[in-house]
């Protein structure tokens, strides 16, 4: 078990049953009363191409501790609240998060939506400040990412050249994690969410 970061696909954003019906209904109806258009996670349904990349599965493995920290430092407080908050990332720029009234995986109460290209610029300054190794793959199957910080690649690469991303495999993987996220979701046209 544990906890998931995926991406949703066109045809359960609106799904009723097993669906996120009851997010993406409120989430129009703040859109529209920003002016906004709403939001309709593409337009068809379309079959995902095992290791093509259209989908994006990585597993929450590491305690989110160092990551926090690494924040506090680089960012402000609002942008710590913000890139460490949020439970649905959506594929366009908001200037602010949405918070809904609909339970999330985190919470029972709330959900706080931001947008990936937001999130994305955050992750890169991060990403630069901790000097995340090019290596870092981008996922093209589920758990690319994790795998690759779990089970080795990044231990050796650590071993063979350290650097400040080094210092924090944990606080890396986060950094990581949000980046291709927040890469996926812009690139893709595809909302993520916590599962």
């Amino acid at each position: 078990m544990g906890v998931y970061l995926v991406s949703v696909a066109a045809d359960e954003w609106f799904g009723e049953e097993d669906g996120w019906a009851e997010l993406a209904t409120p989430l129009n109806h703040e859109l529209r009363q920003r002016g906004l258009p709403p939001y309709d996670s593409g337009s068809e349904a379309t079959a995902v191409v095992h290791g093509s990349g259209q989908a994006f599965e990585e597993k929450l493995t590491y305690p989110m501790d160092g990551f926090e920290a690494l924040c506090r430092r680089h960012l402000s407080e609002e942008d710590v609240e913000t890139f460490c908050g949020w439970t649905v990332l959506v594929p366009f720029s908001l200037d602010e998060v949405i918070r809904l009234p609909v339970g999330s995986a985190y919470t029972e109460s709330s959900t706080m939506v931001a947008g990936a290209p937001q999130v994305e610029a955050t992750a890169e300054r991060l990403a630069r400040a901790i000097e995340l190794p090019g290596e870092t793959p981008s996922p093209r199957e589920n758990l690319d990412l994790t795998a690759w910080f779990r089970d080795g690649p990044a231990q050796e690469l650590a071993a063979a050249r350290p650097g400040p991303w080094s210092e924090d495999l944990g606080a890396a993987f986060y950094v990581a994690l949000f980046l291709r996220a927040a890469q996926h979701s812009v690139r893709r046209g595809c909302p993520l969410t916590y599962i």
